[in-house]
């Protein structure tokens, strides 16, 4: 199994192309701005894999969030109308194409009608080569699900983690504080060697995953400990902004020892 993560282009997602022997998953679409390239994206990497289906068997959301699902309809009908997968509590936010709990309108942006199939916690998408399994993980949102691929021992986080510098937020639709310190806990349990964040680059190494794990769960412990307040030395998140912004910045890499 191959997972082919194509950078998040301005306000996108990551786009996440897992790549089996007998099958092919999308998760994440990105906006609709980007729907067209992402499409051309896809396919060039498809296109170099040799003696594999070309086809995409289905498009997975890791939440409603406008950045992560926008493009979604549009992919689907360029490729035969292959099934778009949400968790039950985002569904009629797509199929009513809601503006506010997609959070489009902070984009300035219509969400695109989407039709949806389920997927539920505990999911399993076989790719021959390798599964993908889905954890859902609430938080920054009610319908948050991760996705999980064993054989790597990787994590797609979805929003849970939307840059290894930058913590969610809680405080849009349907987000829960406590949600967001329970479901870190339990990617914490899983070991990870590998996480690929909303945004930005992968997070790698077991020892550096759980620094970030730890960091993240730590800020949100100290938010509760406060009650539901962040730092006022922090900026006030912008209009578009679906995580917040640390002051001091928390490191994105991993830190180098010097010795």
């Amino acid at each position: 199994m191959r997972i082919v993560r194509l950078p998040g282009i301005h306000h996108d997602s990551n786009v996440i192309l897992a790549i089996g022997t007998l099958g092919n998953i999308i998760i994440d679409s990105g906006t609709s701005w980007y729907q067209s390239l992402q499409l051309e994206r896809v396919m060039g990497i498809l296109d170099e894999e040799k003696d594999k289906p070309k086809s995409i068997d289905r498009i997975l959301l890791t939440s409603r969030r406008y950045p992560c699902s926008g493009g979604a309809n549009h992919l689907s009908r360029e490729l035969d109308n292959c099934p778009i997968h949400i968790h039950p509590e985002g569904q009629s936010s797509l199929e009513t194409g809601d503006f506010f709990t997609t959070w489009a309108n902070r984009f300035d942006s219509d969400m695109p009608v989407t039709i949806t199939e389920s997927v539920n916690d505990s999911d399993v998408f076989p790719l021959g080569n390798g599964q993908i399994c889905a954890i859902a993980l609430p938080g920054h949102c009610s319908d948050g699900i991760c996705y999980h691929v064993p054989e790597k021992n990787l994590l797609i986080s979805g929003l849970l983690i939307p840059r290894a510098d930058r913590p969610t937020r809680w405080d849009m639709p349907t987000g829960c504080l406590p949600d967001v310190v329970e479901s870190l806990r339990r990617v914490r349990k899983l070991k990870l060697e590998t996480i690929i964040p909303l945004q930005g680059p992968a997070i790698k190494g077991k020892e550096h995953v759980l620094d970030v794990l730890n960091r993240h769960i730590e800020f949100f412990e100290n938010c509760i400990d406060a009650d539901g307040t962040i730092p006022k030395s922090w900026s006030r998140p912008a209009q578009t902004a679906l995580w917040l912004t640390p002051h001091p910045p928390w490191p994105l890499e991993e830190r180098e020892e010097i010795n």
